[in-house]
Parts: C-alpha cells; sequence; structure tokens
C-alpha cells in the first residue's frame, strides 16, 4: 500500500511532487521519491509490504515506461510465470510493482483481466508521452484527478490537490446534498466541482496532446445460478484468504466477534503460525444510551479457543479531539464514526510494528446480511396492509420517546425508523433505508433551492438498483450496496483512517474472483428459512462455533448517540449554534435547532445527523475557511 501523485503542464510541477511526497507520507513512510523529465513528475509513497528490497523502490522505470503503483496485485507470482513462460521476461525485483509494468509492457490494458487485487496506478510512457491511469474492479484504492485545457493533475487523496491549490474548491452542490443524505459523499461525484474520482473497474489515457479518454474494462456480470453454492462458496472462500495473506511482513486481524471477521481471523490463522487480532471496547456508560452489542465479549472468546494474541481498544469521549485530525483524514465529510475505530485499531497495530490487517468487510454487501435489507423486504409487506391500520401503528409509534433517563429504547428508534421508509416504491424504500432524511426535509434543510439536486440523487439511485438482477429484489438490494455503500462509504473510510496511520486493510471477501462468485448466487439462496447470510453462514458452520454463527448482526460502530447526548454537547452548541449556522449560510438554523432539540428531548433520534452537520462544519474550517 503506497501513495501516488502526478503533475502535467504546470510550471512548478517539481515542487508540487515534492509537496505531494510530504502531503501523502503517511500513506508511505518507508521511502518517499520523485521523477521527472520535461512532461510529467511523478512521487511515490511507499509502505514495504511486498519485496522490502530498496530496488522495488518506485517511481519505477524499466523499458520505456515509468510506474507509480498504490495496492497489492495478490496473484502476481502467476502472472510473473506467464510473462516468463510466454515473453521470456527477465525480472530484477521479487515485487508485484515489476510485474505490473512488465504485464503492462507486453498486454497494455489487457493485462487488467490478469490482476486480482486492491490497485490505483498511473504508468507513463516515455516514448509517447502517454499517461495511462487504472483503478482496481471493485474501487479499493482510491485515485483522484484534475484536468483542463492546459494542466491535469492526480493522487491518491483528494487533500493533496486541496493543499497544493489545483483545486478551486468551489463546492458541488450535488455532492453536499448526497453527503447529508447518507452520511457519505458517493463515488460519482467529488466535494469540488472540478475534480473526478476515477471510477472502479476503468482506466484513463491521456495523449500529450492533452486528450483524455475513459474506458471501463469491469462490469459485474449479474447472471445468476439457482443451486447452494456451499462447496463452491468454501473453495472460493479459502482461496480468497490465501491469497490475501501473500506478504513478507506479518498480517493480523480485524475481531469484532462477528460472522464476518471471526471466519476471516479462523481460516487465516490455518495459515499462520500466530495472528494478533483487535476489537474495539465501548464504555459501559456509552453503551447504556446506545444499547450496543457486546462485542468484547464474543471476541475475547473466539481468541480465546482459537490462539489470537488479542488486545482490546477502548474508545471513549477522548476521541472528541481526534474529530479535526479525523476529518482532515477522509478528505470528504463523513458522517460515519467507524472511521474512528479503524484509526484506532490501525494505530495500536503500528505500535506492534505491524502494517497489515485484515478485515471482513463487503459480506453483508454480497451476502445480504445488512438489517435494513432485510427491513425492505418487511417494509414491501407491510405496504400491503390497510391504510386505517398502518396510521393507527404509526400514531401508537409516535407516542413514544426513542430515550428516557434511563438509556436509549432501541426497539422504537427501529420503529421510527422502519416507518420512515414504508409506502414507497421498491428502488426508494430502499433508498430510505439507509437515508438520513426524506426528499422534503432536505428540502427544508438547505437555505438554497435544492430540488435539482435531489433529483439527481434519487434519479441516479433509481438507475443503480434497476441495472441488474431484475426479479430478484435481494440481489437488486446487494449489487445496489456494492455500487454505493461499499464504494462510497465503507471502502473509502477504511482506506484513509488505516492510511492515516500507515496501516494497509485488506479485504478478503472484496475480491474479483469471490464476489463473482458470490454475486452468481440467487437472493433467495442469500436470504433462506428468514435467515439472512444463508449460504455464508452454512459455510461459517464448518470453521466456528455456534455462539458466533448464531449471534445477532452487530454493526462496527461507536456510540455516537451517547456522544452526542453527553460528550459532544458542548461542541454541538458551539459549532451549530445560530450565528455559527446562519454565518455560514448553507443550512437552515430553524430545521437544525429543532432535530437538536428534539434529540435532546428523546422525542426523536437525529444524533447521525446532528453529527454529520458537525462533520460538514469541521470540514469547512479545515479545507475551505
Amino acid at each position: 500500500m503506497c501513495g501516488i501523485a502526478g503533475f502535467i503542464g504546470f510550471e512548478n510541477r517539481n515542487e508540487f511532487a515534492n509537496k505531494a511526497n510530504e502531503i501523502q507520507k503517511h500513506r508511505g513512510p518507508d521511502h518517499q521519491s520523485m521523477w521527472e523529465d520535461d512532461y510529467i513528475s511523478l512521487s511515490h509513497q511507499r509502505l514495504s509490504i511486498i519485496d522490502l528490497d530498496a530496488r522495488a523502490n518506485q517511481p519505477f522505470e524499466k523499458h520505456h515506461l515509468v510506474l507509480v503503483f498504490n495496492g497489492e496485485i495478490y496473484n502476481y507470482i502467476e502472472i510473473k510465470k506467464k510473462l516468463i513462460i510466454d515473453y521470456g521476461v527477465q525480472f530484477k525485483t521479487t515485487s508485484d510493482t515489476e510485474v505490473l509494468l512488465e504485464a503492462f509492457y507486453h498486454l497494455k490494458e489487457k493485462c487488467l483481466d490478469l490482476f486480482i487485487g486492491m490497485f490505483s496506478f498511473c504508468i507513463y510512457n516515455k516514448q509517447t508521452k502517454e499517461t495511462f491511469l487504472a483503478r482496481d474492479h471493485f474501487g479499493i484504492k482510491p485515485l483522484f484527478y484534475f484536468h483542463n485545457d492546459k494542466n491535469f493533475a492526480f493522487s491518491s487523496e483528494l487533500k493533496t490537490l486541496a493543499v497544493l491549490g489545483i483545486t478551486s474548491k468551489r463546492i458541488n452542490k450535488e455532492a453536499l446534498v448526497a453527503a447529508l443524505n447518507y452520511l457519505w459523499v458517493p463515488n460519482d461525484v467529488c466535494i469540488f466541482e472540478d475534480v473526478v474520482k476515477l471510477h472502479p473497474g476503468s482506466y484513463i489515457v491521456l495523449s500529450e496532446t492533452g486528450e483524455l479518454n475513459t474506458y471501463c474494462y469491469y462490469n459485474l456480470n449479474d447472471s445468476t445460478q439457482n443451486i447452494d453454492l456451499i462447496i463452491e462458496l468454501d473453495k472460493a472462500l479459502h482461496e480468497t484468504i490465501s491469497r490475501h495473506l501473500i506478504a513478507d511482513v506479518p498480517v493480523s486481524s480485524f475481531l469484532s466477534g462477528g460472522l464476518d471477521s471471526s471466519l476471516i481471523s479462523v481460516l487465516s490463522k490455518k495459515h499462520l503460525e500466530k495472528l494478533n487480532t483487535y476489537t474495539i471496547v465501548i464504555s459501559e456508560k456509552d453503551k447504556k444510551v446506545e444499547k450496543m452489542p457486546n462485542d468484547q465479549k464474543f471476541a475475547k472468546r473466539l481468541a480465546n479457543d482459537f490462539g489470537f494474541n488479542h488486545e482490546e481498544i477502548i474508545v471513549d469521549s477522548s476521541i472528541i479531539e481526534l474529530l479535526p485530525n479525523m476529518v482532515y483524514a477522509l478528505d470528504e465529510p463523513i458522517g460515519d464514526p467507524a472511521a474512528i475505530n479503524t484509526f484506532l485499531i490501525s494505530k495500536s497495530a503500528v505500535k506492534k510494528g505491524e502494517k497489515v490487517l485484515l478485515s471482513g468487510m463487503g459480506a453483508d454487501e454480497i451476502f445480504f446480511g445488512y438489517r435494513r435489507q432485510t427491513a425492505t423486504l418487511i417494509a414491501l409487506k407491510y405496504n400491503k396492509i390497510p391504510d386505517f391500520i398502518k396510521k393507527t401503528i404509526q400514531k401508537a409509534v409516535a407516542l413514544f420517546p426513542v430515550k428516557n433517563e434511563k438509556g436509549g429504547l432501541k426497539l422504537v428508534r427501529w420503529a421510527k425508523r422502519f416507518l420512515s421508509f414504508t409506502d414507497l416504491e421498491e428502488h426508494e424504500t430502499y433508498m430510505r433505508s439507509y437515508s438520513y432524511y426524506s426528499k422534503e426535509e432536505l428540502s427544508q434543510l438547505f437555505i438554497s433551492d435544492c430540488s435539482e439536486q435531489i433529483g439527481i440523487l434519487y434519479t441516479k439511485h433509481k438507475a443503480i438498483f434497476n441495472a441488474k438482477y431484475e426479479g430478484d429484489i435481494i440481489n437488486k438490494m446487494c449489487n445496489t450496496d456494492i455500487q454505493m455503500f461499499m464504494l462510497g462509504l465503507n471502502l473509502t473510510y477504511t482506506d484513509r483512517a488505516s492510511m492515516a496511520a500507515s496501516v494497509e486493510i485488506r479485504v478478503p471477501f472484496i475480491d474479483r474472483e469471490f464476489i463473482n462468485m458470490g454475486m452468481k448466487i440467487t437472493g433467495k439462496s442469500k436470504f433462506k428459512k428468514n435467515v439472512p447470510k444463508y449460504l455464508l453462514k452454512k459455510v461459517a458452520e464448518n470453521y466456528l462455533p455456534k455462539y458466533v454463527t448464531e449471534r445477532k448482526k452487530a454493526s462496527f460502530g461507536a456510540p455516537i448517540r451517547s456522544w452526542i447526548s453527553n460528550d459532544l454537547r458542548g461542541m454541538v452548541d458551539n459549532y451549530l449554534s445560530e450565528e455559527q449556522i446562519k454565518s455560514r449560510g448553507i443550512f437552515n438554523y430553524v430545521f437544525v435547532k429543532n432535530m437538536i432539540d428534539k434529540d435532546r428531548e428523546g422525542s426523536a433520534d437525529y444524533a447521525y445527523q446532528i453529527y454529520m452537520l458537525l462533520t460538514i462544519e469541521i470540514w469547512f474550517r479545515t479545507f475551505i475557511d
């Protein structure tokens, strides 16, 4: 895992490349370097994981090509053998970097069809002055770029383009509206108007004359097989875990005690002499308000049963001090505090001299594991109930608070949330299940008219929801989550938060071959006997104890409701005051104040909306003011 950047056309491109090495040094503390000619300046920050020798440092030059590469090609040994047999290639390193360059030299863009891994890279042709950039199949690794008539720049992190003054930093209103709605910015837009995120499974070619063309090299196939693929799924799972363990440094793992991280950890341990695992622990005070599951108990028991070297990391109100740094690290406004967990675990790993962690991310998206997915199915059935009964239920639920002096009332909170996405079209029901405002509420939140942006938001979601798996609503939801939630939120905060601590996080479930297998399975096989992730659980039963496989779904989050009510209360009053909101000139203070008041009195749950507004204000102070 590394950081990359490049600059074309700028008079001070050499200075930019050197500064990029400093700005993104956290992504590659082991070595920073740059390469330039009279056309382009390239910079690279290396976190050494495969082939630790200095010969594998980047920018990497061979033939007439220069490469800067962020990520890992897990099947590089197989590709290397193919290149030796087919083309007689002679290698001077044992790195995947050289394999990538040689594959491109001989196969051009067709090399992308060979790669299994996570990557974003740039290859510059010194002879033709053509620049080629590509991003992995599912967007595990980021790539931002800026392009106008005279200049081109790219980087692993948006902050690099902002700090160097390359972007005008004009706010993309569509991205801001989406960020408020979802708590994160979707991949197809950037918070800055003049910056683009390269789409997963795509590459761009920039000619010497400045002509830029974008191409798609991968698109998920939506053909399914109406059989239970337990044996095939088990095999694919072992193969992806084996691939993700390839490293010349130790590999450790997240461990929440839930199904996904437990399965990754237990199967990884079969290949390793020892495995260090990490769990987030929440204080009892915060658990009372949030009604959070006891990850600590399950993770500790599993670690003892399987001989992991286990560490618990306490998350408490002291994280308030981390917020400005986390907002800077995340690049765009993200209102999910799970990023804090990722950062704290990564920091603990670094203290032990570790660079690589495994995560169970992706299984819920592929195998129908989120509660909101099941809730959507229930909502569509609920819609068929006579209106007078639904109105009676709504009136009854409205009478109850979401919290009282004894703590949070989770069932009431869930009931109110559930009723917010009933009586809608299929695609909109699912969208609202993970949105934080209705159309009307979004309109009221903003001072200026944003009806056009809201319309675009819903149109885009509908297109993604209906793009594949016709007649299979379960896989429609899974595919939507892969394209939206996994890419826009989970992979984004995981990359930035872990790399801020100089740690590489690998995601075995988000593997080209494994997802291709998982998304061939019909929806009814994934949700069977009213059991979410049915097939994956059947596989897991061969390796995990019942106290894990039968455990209810728990989120990888933080006690945000407790923090908003208590430890962050002063910051909310300061950053979201009438004077500050009106001075910022974006949001309707009366609407914001109403959310804060209702949340504090316990009649409604607006904790995440408030946290996102707080995050956005910190973001503006960090990047704009």
